[in-house]
């Protein structure tokens, strides 16, 4: 396990652009649908039981939340996105914030999109995947649950996305991850290091 990763902390929930942290250190960003796995994904891939979690305590998720991976880089875990029972005000504000972090944050070189491998490309994905494109993002998908299916349906799954996001002008990778089996886990720590080291 790379050692930027192994000792991963919490440093600030950001519910304004004006709040994220201010210097050149390089990010990579997750996001999600609110039940795609993406707090055990993290969990996951930083071999942390809770460092990421979801908070019972109301407007915890209405934040982007920043964790440093040593003095070079850091994750942020963008809240997710979906099912939130909130005001259409409230919503607004969290998409717009979330839209100017992805699209006009310096500090961030790489989108980890979560999406349900059984249920991939949802409306609200595929906005996601518009942003990513228009500030020529680079993207890496992954389609969680994985362990859901057998290893044709697998495999069959992530073809079809790939097919899907041929059509669209960008960097996009797509790859199955199951935190539950750990496919994808290691492929994923080796590639954020490789993210940090050529970001930064």
């Amino acid at each position: 396990m790379p050692d930027i990763l192994r000792e991963p902390k919490f440093i600030l929930g950001a519910a304004k652009p004006a709040q994220f942290p201010q210097d050149e250190l390089t990010e990579i960003a997750f996001a999600g649908r609110s039940n795609v796995g993406k707090s055990s994904a993290i969990n996951a891939i930083c071999n942390r039981r809770k460092l990421a979690r979801t908070s019972k305590v109301p407007g915890r998720t209405q934040q982007i939340n920043f964790f440093s991976l040593g003095e070079q880089a850091r994750l942020v875990d963008l809240p997710g996105y979906g099912f939130a029972q909130v005001p259409l005000a409230v919503k607004k504000d969290w998409e717009a914030t979330i839209h100017k972090y992805l699209t006009e944050r310096p500090n961030l070189v790489v989108l980890v999109l979560l999406m349900d491998i059984r249920h991939p490309l949802t409306d609200l994905d595929r906005q996601m995947i518009r942003w990513a494109s228009e500030s020529e993002l680079p993207t890496q998908v992954l389609l969680t649950k994985a362990d859901k299916l057998r290893r044709g349906k697998m495999t069959a799954a992530v073809q079809a996305v790939e097919r899907e996001l041929s059509k669209v002008k960008g960097q996009f990778g797509v790859e199955p991850f199951s935190s539950q089996n750990y496919t994808g886990v290691n492929d994923m720590r080796l590639q954020i290091q490789e993210w940090i080291n050529h970001g930064s």
